[in-house]
């Protein structure tokens, strides 16, 4: 059997020209003009139905969706609690009350969290009834409910500029995430319990630390829900709960973990092993002197 002989290389690049462009049939890559333009029309309009296609799925998927509100918001039914100042690396804080640098940033942190609170930036916001849950739904703008500094007595920075810090009884504000549409049952409160290190069964000895809470009881008045929405509620704030920390000197040197629970409303959870920062939070302070 004989080889097949090689194609000069001059006849190979006379095909291959041929090929891509052939004059005596005015083919073009082996399709005519006409060919080439009904296989264009073809995908044009396969390519273009596509699109039209995609685009009208996508607006009646938007046709069911509210700017306001989300759909679909049953995977989160009890809020989690979260605290002001919040330290870098973990809920820990460290401090020496002889320093004023030790607990700057956490004085630093309190007082820009509560910039917004003040009164000079709630003008819009009006005063509600106490103890009342405030349903806006039949109104187009939602009004926010005013929320007083002074309800956070002496952690409110305005008597005590370093919020307890610099006399060994520090200041931090326990605040309940946002959930749209969540109406509290009961009397909603914050309660902390110490512990003496985390996950401790016993509590610390009584006179350890005392716990103080503004408003008094720890109470979260009803009038600041339900919530309508970072759109509708454009000036909601949220309820402040103050807990002060007042460390007794024999404690210094001793870490303290503290864990604040919502309590009082039967709607509101807070257990769930999934779930740390559910209806409760943790934190743990060491102050020296």
């Amino acid at each position: 059997m004989s080889k097949e002989t090689k194609k000069p290389f001059r006849q190979s690049m006379a095909e291959w020209r041929q090929f891509v462009y052939n004059p005596s049939s005015g083919e073009f890559l082996g399709r005519t003009a006409k060919s080439w333009g009904l296989i264009l029309l073809f995908y044009l309009v396969f390519y273009g139905f596509l699109a039209a296609l995609f685009t009208f799925t996508m607006w009646v998927m938007l046709q069911t969706l509210s700017s306001d509100i989300p759909k679909y918001r049953d995977r989160i039914s009890s809020p989690g609690l979260m605290i002001s100042p919040k330290p870098d690396t973990a809920l820990e804080f460290y401090f020496n009350k002889s320093d004023a640098q030790s607990y700057a940033e956490y004085v630093s942190t309190l007082r820009k969290f509560l910039e917004s609170y003040d009164d000079s930036k709630q003008s819009q916001n009006i005063n509600c009834t106490p103890g009342r849950i405030f349903d806006q739904n039949d109104v187009a703008v939602k009004k926010a409910c005013r929320f007083n500094l002074s309800e956070l007595g002496q952690c409110s920075g305005k008597e005590d500029k370093t919020f307890g810090y610099s006399k060994g009884t520090p200041c931090v504000l326990v605040k309940v995430n946002r959930i749209i549409g969540l109406k509290p049952e009961g009397e909603p409160r914050i309660q902390c319990t110490p512990k003496t290190a985390w996950g401790a069964v016993k509590d610390l000895e009584e006179g350890t630390v005392e716990i103080n809470y503004f408003p008094p009881e720890g109470l979260i008045d009803l009038m600041y829900f339900p919530y309508y929405g970072k759109s509708l509620h454009a000036h909601y704030l949220q309820p402040l709960v103050a807990v002060q920390l007042a460390i007794h000197s024999n404690s210094t040197k001793e870490e303290i973990a503290i864990e604040c629970k919502i309590l009082g409303s039967p709607n509101l959870k807070n257990e769930d092993d999934r779930d740390k920062f559910l209806g409760r939070i943790a934190f743990k302070v060491q102050m020296t002197e």
